[in-house]
């Protein structure tokens, strides 16, 4: 799974890293004092990186809680997100993490103590309720099986009920949601793209199916569920490939139940976006043209309307104030 195990020397002897690790005996092992000597070096390629990369377990310093990115998210009171992960260990196409860093290791940090002492304090700092976003710079569940993201964070809302968790993912990892109780003021939103942009671009992507049926178990537990149909990648079937991905997944779920739908269109900074050209040249996907928007690159729709169109079939399936435009 891991090419290598990285542990920085300050956390080496910490019960939860010797958890971790525990269950790769035939790991190589390396200490290192602080992940920034392995991880998003200057001399490091994340495309030649993903083939074989390695999780590495660090302490995380400074502000752990920050201000989401305008445009993210739904409304509902001050929005934060947290990462206790880095990177991912899917491998879509489209991702901007591969433009973020040039790293394609996995960046666990374990002192999730501070992480809690912190969103606990951004809490209770706040005038009403507040939103915590988790799946930023990774997928929340992904490595769950790993790090045991579930169990560590889910009781600091449990016990905060002013404060919601929205867990973005696309992962069918949830044995730590079905086997506890549902918390009302945590929602699991999973990710779709059209059945065509997840063959072509979403690797080691668990598929459609599986995910839905995900959702349906954690439904019918009682999980607050959210759909977030991003990153709409302009396609030439888009409406009719849309129509048929919206018909299998709201006639699987309770669409009244659901807490949210949104849409959002392939989006990054420039900077991102020219990074991950250079990574893949001869992508078509790269070779589209592009327009700007205050250092936000997106694809041109060559309909001009084509995401307004996709609105107006999407509710269809859901009520008005249920739906958001994502960014």
């Amino acid at each position: 799974m891991f090419s290598a195990i990285y542990i920085e020397e300050e956390v080496r002897d910490w019960h939860r890293v010797q958890e971790i690790i525990q269950p790769f005996a035939d790991t190589p092992k390396i200490i290192c004092e602080r992940y920034g000597e392995i991880f998003n070096n200057t001399n490091q390629n994340f495309r030649i990186q993903k083939k074989a990369p390695a999780l590495i377990l660090a302490k995380k310093y400074g502000n752990l809680v920050l201000p989401s990115p305008s445009g993210y998210g739904f409304e509902g009171g001050k929005s934060f997100y947290f990462s206790h992960m880095l990177n991912c260990i899917y491998d879509c196409r489209y991702c901007f993490l591969q433009g973020m860093y040039r790293s394609a290791n996995y960046v666990l940090f374990v002192n999730y103590d501070d992480f809690e002492s912190q969103i606990i304090e951004n809490i209770r700092s706040q005038d009403g309720s507040s939103i915590y976003y988790s799946g930023y710079d990774c997928d929340s569940l992904a490595l769950e099986p790993v790090s045991q993201f579930c169990e560590h964070f889910l009781h600091v809302f449990e016990m905060h009920p002013e404060a919601i968790l929205e867990i973005r993912t696309k992962s069918t990892q949830v044995r730590c949601l079905l086997d506890r109780a549902p918390i009302p003021n945590c929602i699991i939103a999973m990710s779709f793209s059209s059945q065509e942009s997840t063959q072509r671009f979403e690797h080691k992507v668990p598929a459609i199916k599986k995910r839905i049926q995900t959702l349906k178990k954690l439904q019918g537990m009682g999980w607050q569920i959210a759909i977030r149909f991003e990153p709409i990648i302009f396609e030439e079937r888009l409406t009719e490939n849309y129509r048929l991905l919206f018909e299998e997944i709201f006639h699987s779920l309770d669409v009244s139940l659901l807490h949210s739908v949104s849409l959002g269109e392939f989006r990054m900074p420039k900077t991102y976006y020219k990074n991950i050209v250079k990574l893949y040249p001869d992508e078509q996907l790269f070779g589209r043209e592009t327009k700007m928007v205050e250092g936000m690159i997106s694809l041109k729709d060559t309909n001009a309307d084509s995401l307004q169109k996709l609105e107006g079939i999407l509710l269809e399936y859901v009520s008005n104030d249920k739906y958001y435009l994502c960014g």
